[in-house]
């Protein structure tokens, strides 16, 4: 995928040929993806990440594992998550185990998402549904009559055929590569999944896997130390859904607002990491 990079400004709008830079010249786009940028240097710019880097990381994978599942319904305080190791248990534990598996996953599919990103999302839903539900539905798109089990998203769910179409569209456009700033890609990723809910279960836990693998592998993280799922968690269930609705509606103002709101989300979770730099720089982490 030839998202840009973090220092990159959309280009002018050029709907037939690269869809994704037409939404980057929506109303409050540009200014999300400056923000976005600004923050995620501040956080590399810090003198604690050359030398400390790894332990930033994979503090900003607890995080944004924890902010996953408490979207998923597992809202668990952090040192919870970090104690805690029966995961294999029902219920919440298995949530907060599978957003763990997949956060730690993410990061060994970027070269796989390049050259098949339907293969990536088959995978990352065989993460998340772990020993759930061992059959031929995990891994692979519903079929027709499949059930969803998805509490926190209400919205229509499309049909089969439909999801098979529209991912199948969304795999050629990330295929073709795009020049619009990579949050607007992860943002049309995380929201087609979303929108679409392609597996029986555990597709918001997908998604906000495909969206950080968008962020890594685009440039604009390449280390994975700006959890945008913690900055979702943070934002609000209500907020996340609400905005998420804008983005299905299809109007312009909707989906400019669902990209914003995706923004704002890694904004969050670069302070957070700058924040685990200060802590770590204090000696108190």
């Amino acid at each position: 995928m030839a998202a840009n990079s973090r220092g990159s400004t959309p280009a002018p709008p050029n709907a037939s040929a690269d869809p994704l830079v037409a939404l980057a010249s929506l109303p409050g786009v540009a200014e999300a993806v400056d923000s976005v940028r600004k923050g995620v240097d501040r956080v590399y710019g810090h003198r604690i990440m050359r030398r400390r880097s790894n332990e930033v990381t994979a503090e900003a994978a607890l995080r944004g594992a924890r902010g996953s599942a408490a979207l998923a319904g597992a809202d668990w305080a952090l040192e919870e998550v970090r104690r805690r190791t029966d995961f294999g248990v029902g219920g919440e534990p298995r949530t907060v185990g599978a957003a763990l598996r997949l956060t730690a996953e993410a990061g060994q599919l970027l070269s796989v998402w390049r050259q098949s990103p339907l293969r990536v999302l088959a995978r990352l839903h065989l993460v998340a549904a772990g020993g759930e539900a061992a059959d031929e539905t995990v891994g692979r798109p519903r079929l027709a009559a499949e059930p969803v089990d998805e509490p926190l998203i209400e919205l229509a769910l499309p049909d089969a055929d439909e999801v098979a179409g529209r991912l199948d569209g969304l795999a050629r456009l990330l295929l073709a590569g795009s020049e619009a700033p990579a949050l607007v890609t992860a943002a049309v990723v995380h929201g087609e999944l979303l929108a679409l809910r392609p597996f029986g279960s555990c597709n918001g836990l997908v998604a906000r896997a495909a969206e950080r693998i968008v962020l890594v592998g685009s440039g604009l993280d390449p280390k994975a130390i700006c959890p945008a799922e913690m900055g979702h968690a943070e934002l609000g269930r209500a907020a996340y859904v609400a905005a998420l609705e804008g983005y299905v509606s299809g109007a312009p103002e909707g989906v400019a607002a669902w990209i914003a709101h995706c923004g704002r989300a890694v904004d969050l979770g670069s302070r957070e990491s700058t924040a685990v730099c200060e802590a770590l720089q204090r000696g108190a982490a």
